[in-house]
C-alpha cells in the first residue's frame, strides 16, 4: 500500500483536498481509502491552520513517477514550484500552501535520493500524521 498525507492552509482548504484526491485518483486509475479530515496548527512557521487528510491506495506507479504526479497536482492547484529552503542554522523554512502532498510510505520500500525520502523523514515527528494513518489502517 502507498500512503500519502495531504494538507492545505490557503483558500478553500476542504475543496483543495477534494480536488487533489480527485486528480490523483484520476491519474492513478485507482480508488483511495481516506482518513477523516483533521485541522492542525501550522508546524515550523506562523500561518493559518491546515486541514490534513491521509489517503492510501495500490498502484503500479514508481515512487519517482508518484513524486512527479504529486508535484504536478500541487502545481495544478496553485502551489508554486518549490525546493526545500533552509535558514542559516540549517532549519527547514516552511510556507503557507494551497496544497501539500507528501509520500509517507510506499509498499514498505526505503528510498533515499536527492529528490525523495521514503518513509517520509517527518513521519514519526508529527503526531497528527499517526492519528490520520490510524484512521485508515486496513
Amino acid at each position: 500500500m502507498i500512503y500519502l498525507v495531504l494538507g492545505s492552509n490557503l483558500g478553500d482548504r476542504a475543496w483543495n483536498l477534494e480536488q487533489a484526491k480527485a486528480l490523483l485518483a484520476e491519474s492513478l486509475h485507482t480508488d483511495m481509502l481516506c482518513s477523516d479530515i483533521l485541522e492542525t496548527e501550522a508546524v515550523g512557521f506562523d500561518g493559518p491552520p491546515f486541514l490534513n487528510q491521509a489517503v492510501c491506495f495500490e498502484s503500479d506507479i514508481t515512487p519517482e513517477a508518484l513524486l512527479d504526479l504529486c508535484q504536478a497536482v500541487e502545481a495544478q492547484l496553485g502551489r508554486p514550484a518549490h525546493a526545500a529552503e533552509f535558514d542559516a542554522a540549517g532549519r527547514r523554512i516552511y510556507h503557507d500552501r494551497t496544497i501539500d502532498i507528501d509520500i509517507l510510505t510506499f509498499n514498505g520500500l526505503e528510498i533515499h535520493t536527492d529528490r525523495l525520502d521514503i518513509p517520509h523523514p517527518q513521519l514519526w515527528e508529527r503526531p497528527y500524521v499517526q492519528e490520520l494513518l490510524n484512521d485508515i489502517t486496513i
